[in-house]
């Protein structure tokens, strides 16, 4: 089965330099995830008889916080066009404990698979639907002659409505064509804008009383994969009001509504389960909190071991009760990523280290990093506070010396207390602009240079002493 890549979307050297826009350094992470994402594409192209037997190569990320591990997931998702979550390990315990259980990750997996794929199809009839709420509009700006039902109404291959006026005497006929003529008039004044204040009146359905949320909520119903809201709305009659709003929150409602006509919610979900089994990525975060073994004497430890225990099936590959149906994860992307400063990844239950197979260690950071972290992703810190300062009125210029300051001033208070890598760089910038943030609304001043004195002038004090840093920084 051959296919170009234009089939399987990006190559994995265009996935690692869209990375690379953002996340500074760790070539060997993003290279892995890279062509972790591009072999769910590949694997798409394969014959049907080969290609449920090719499973994804899970992950694991080594690494202190502020290195980017997180970081290179959240991007990733934006590059998948997949369905996506990011879990934390730490808020899940073993099974029959009060906490989330582990198959809750699935679930909410499969949320976001349908909601993904609803966006998509939403757009696909979005022009449909306000094409349908325009017409609405119109019948309540001007609402049809009583003798000329909807059902008379008739629209041909190029858009154009027509109205079935057969068997009408003559004297129905100017007058529904006077009617029609003025329809038309108001047609263009809402094409043109013109009518956006107009009030119109209309029917609304009015959603679930609080009674039918509070049991929708409840203990356990999640777990047992039913959808309590949605029987309860099926079941009770659907009640309406009257409103009565201006045109232009008016069309925004019609065409949702238009648009929940128009979608097929149930191919919505099948496509979203198969999206979710097929491609969907999972990044568990701080795994390396749940490693450790029990110790003897003591009882088991129902948010290590026990979770450890619980999280094997569903990366080995099980099938997990949703509100949508049974969601199989044989072929769902784990990409697990921890500290591991007082635990190794040996410490894990044999059985899961062995269902990540790939291992990565991310590097820390040094003042080189920390300066081009500053300065060259399209979300760097310089640019986001010139932006945020501008907006006041206030031009800030970062010098490059003033830049390395920075970036030395961030690895000194990292070696000399906990490193929390390039996070530290966030409260060295607020503790730099802190006054200028503050005044900006009200100083002459509307231009601060950032350079290496004005660096080591405010921050000098802090940084020298160890006491008032550890509060401060």
């Amino acid at each position: 089965m051959n296919k170009n890549d234009d089939d399987k979307g990006l190559t994995p050297r265009q996935i690692v330099a869209e990375l690379d826009k953002y996340i500074i350094g760790q070539d060997r992470a993003k290279k892995l995830v890279a062509i972790a994402l591009r072999n769910r594409a590949r694997r798409r192209c394969l014959h049907e008889d080969i290609r449920e037997e090719v499973y994804p190569k899970n992950i694991i990320m080594i690494g202190p916080t502020g290195v980017g591990k997180t970081e290179i997931a959240r991007r990733l998702s934006k590059l998948a066009y997949a369905p996506f979550v990011k879990v934390e390990a730490t808020k899940y315990t073993e099974v029959g404990y009060v906490g989330r259980d582990v198959e809750s990750m699935v679930r909410d997996l499969t949320e976001v698979g349908v909601n993904l794929v609803r966006e998509e199809k939403t757009s696909e009839i979005r022009g449909r639907a306000e094409e349908r709420a325009s017409e609405r509009l119109l019948d309540l700006l001007l609402p049809p002659p009583p003798h000329l039902s909807r059902s008379a109404r008739q629209r041909k291959k190029g858009g154009e409505i027509v109205y079935d006026m057969e068997g009408l005497p003559e004297e129905e006929k100017e007058r529904f064509e006077r009617w029609l003529r003025t329809r038309q008039k108001i047609e263009q004044q809402l094409n043109d804008g013109l009518l956006e204040e107009r009030d119109v009146e209309f029917e609304i359905q009015v959603q679930s009383g609080p009674m039918v949320e509070v049991l929708a909520g409840g203990p356990g119903l999640e777990e047992m994969g039913i959808d309590v809201k949605g029987l309860f709305e099926k079941m009770l009659p659907k009640k309406t009001k009257s409103v009565k709003m201006p045109v232009r929150d008016a069309r925004r409602i019609l065409t949702d509504e238009e648009v929940e006509k128009l979608l097929d919610m149930d191919k919505v979900i099948k496509e979203a389960v198969q999206r979710v089994e097929q491609s969907g990525i999972v990044f568990i975060d701080e795994i390396d909190k749940i490693a450790g073994r029990g110790t003897p004497g003591h009882g088991p430890d129902v948010s290590r071991e026990g979770v450890q225990r619980d999280l094997l099936p569903i990366i080995e590959g099980s099938k997990v009760i949703t509100k949508y149906g049974m969601v199989s994860t044989d072929h769902i992307l784990f990409i697990a990523a921890g500290a591991f400063h007082q635990t190794k990844p040996s410490d894990l239950i044999p059985e899961l280290q062995g269902r990540f197979p790939l291992r990565v260690e991310l590097n820390d950071l040094g003042v080189e990093e920390y300066r081009r972290i500053l300065t060259e992703p399209k979300n760097s810190l310089t640019k986001q506070y010139t932006a945020l300062l501008a907006t006041e009125g206030v031009n800030v210029i970062f010098t490059t010396d003033g830049i390395d300051e920075i970036a030395r001033s961030a690895y000194e208070v990292n070696q000399r207390m906990e490193n929390i890598g390039a996070r530290r760089l966030y409260t060295i910038m607020e503790r730099l602009l802190e006054d200028i943030s503050f005044d900006a609304p009200h100083t002459d001043n509307k231009e601060l240079t950032v350079n290496r004195e004005f660096v080591q002038n405010t921050l000098s004090g802090i940084i020298q002493d160890e006491d008032l840093s550890k509060f401060i920084l």
